[in-house]
C-alpha cells in the first residue's frame, strides 16, 4: 500500500437540522482527527493536515491487536478523557510531544481512545466509492474492540442526541447522510457538524492590526475586585469589511500606553491597549484550563456599560 497521506472528508458546519430517513448522527468527539494506515507490517498515523504522529501514539501501531484485516486505512479521532469527558487539551499533551522521552512520559499521564467512524481500504481494496452504511458494515466486520478502540456508533434521533450532548458539556454532533461516498479532500453538506457554543459580553483591552486594520480583539473580564483578567482574542464571527474599519476608525481615541490587563496577555508584543469602553459579545466553546476562551467568536460589538464584563456572568 502508497502511506501517501489522504486528506480526510470534512463535515459543513450547521445551525439547521436536515429533512429525511437517510442521515445519522453521531457524537462529535473532542480529540485529533486521525487516519491509520496498516499495510500488514507497517503502520502509519498521519493528521488531517498530513502530519505523522506514528510517534505520538504507539499503543496504536500494533493493529492485529483492535483489527483483523491484513491491510486497512481507518479514519477516526483519538481522544483523552479528563473527568470523564473528553478534553482537547489533555490529548495535546500527547500530540505535542515530539521526542521518544517525552511520549513516554505523556503515555504515563495520559491515556488515548480511538474512536473509529470510518474505513477508507480494506484488504487491497478501495471503499471511497461505496455508501457509508457500507463502510460501516464493513468496518464493524473487523474491528476487536477494546478499551484503545472504539467504533463510533450511529443514533437516529439527531435531536435527542444533540440535547444528552449539549446536557453533558460536549463538543456537538455529526450528522451523516449514510448513502454518502467518501471523498478524499472533501468538504460538503453530505457530512455536518453542529457544535454547542456559549456566549458572553467580554471588554476590549486591546487590538491588534493587518496593515492599518484592527483585526483582532483582546478581550477581558472583570473578578470582583475589579481587575480586568485577559481571556482571549478574537478575529473571526460576524463582523463585516465595514466593521472593521469602523472599530479602527473608533478605536484611535482610546489608545493607552498602560496594560489594562492583571495577567500577561499572548499577543502582548502586537498589542495596541486601549481603554476599556469597547464592549463585545462573544460565542466560545468552552473555558480552558488557562482560564481563556477556546474559538471566541465576535458576534456583534457596541458602547456600553463594562459593569456587564465579568466572571459571574458565567
Amino acid at each position: 500500500m502508497d502511506f501517501k497521506p489522504i486528506l480526510p472528508f470534512e463535515p459543513v458546519s450547521t445551525n439547521e437540522w436536515p429533512a429525511g430517513t437517510h442521515f445519522t448522527s453521531q457524537i462529535k468527539w473532542d480529540g485529533v482527527r486521525m487516519l491509520l494506515y496498516f499495510d500488514g507490517s507497517t503502520t502509519k498515523l498521519i493528521n488531517r493536515r498530513a502530519n505523522d504522529r506514528t510517534l505520538q501514539y504507539p499503543e496504536l501501531t500494533n493493529p492485529q491487536a483492535f483489527c483483523s484485516a491484513k491491510s486497512v486505512i481507518l479514519d477516526g479521532e483519538i481522544i483523552a478523557l479528563s473527568d470523564g469527558k473528553p478534553s482537547f487539551y489533555e490529548i495535546m499533551k500527547r500530540d505535542s510531544a515530539r521526542k521518544s522521552s517525552t511520549v513516554t512520559r505523556a503515555m504515563q499521564q495520559v491515556s488515548i481512545t480511538y474512536m473509529v467512524f470510518d474505513i477508507l481500504y480494506l484488504n487491497g481494496d478501495w471503499l471511497l466509492h461505496l455508501s457509508l452504511k457500507e463502510r460501516q458494515n464493513r468496518l464493524a466486520s473487523i474491528i476487536k474492540p477494546n478499551h484503545l478502540v472504539q467504533p463510533v456508533t450511529n443514533h437516529d434521533d439527531m435531536k435527542a442526541l444533540f440535547a444528552i450532548v449539549e446536557q453533558h458539556e460536549l463538543e456537538g454532533i455529526v450528522i451523516k447522510d449514510l448513502t454518502s461516498s467518501y471523498v478524499i479532500n472533501g468538504k460538503d453538506k453530505r457530512w455536518l457538524k453542529k457544535k454547542i457554543f456559549k456566549d458572553l459580553y467580554a471588554v476590549v483591552s486591546g487590538v491588534t492590526y493587518r496593515g492599518n486594520i484592527v483585526n483582532s480583539l483582546l478581550l477581558g473580564l472583570y473578578d470582583d475586585q475589579g481587575q480586568l483578567w485577559y481571556i482571549g482574542h478574537a478575529g473571526t464571527g460576524k463582523l463585516t469589511v465595514k466593521d472593521w474599519q469602523h472599530v479602527t476608525d473608533l478605536v484611535q481615541s482610546m489608545t493607552t500606553q498602560e496594560r489594562p490587563f492583571i495577567n500577561q496577555p499572548e499577543r502582548s508584543k502586537e498589542a495596541v491597549w486601549i481603554t476599556p469602553q469597547l464592549v463585545v459579545k462573544v460565542s466560545f466553546m468552552e473555558w480552558t484550563n488557562n482560564k481563556t476562551l477556546r474559538h471566541p467568536s465576535i458576534q456583534s460589538f457596541m458602547k456600553m456599560d463594562v459593569s456587564l464584563c465579568n466572571f459571574n456572568q458565567n
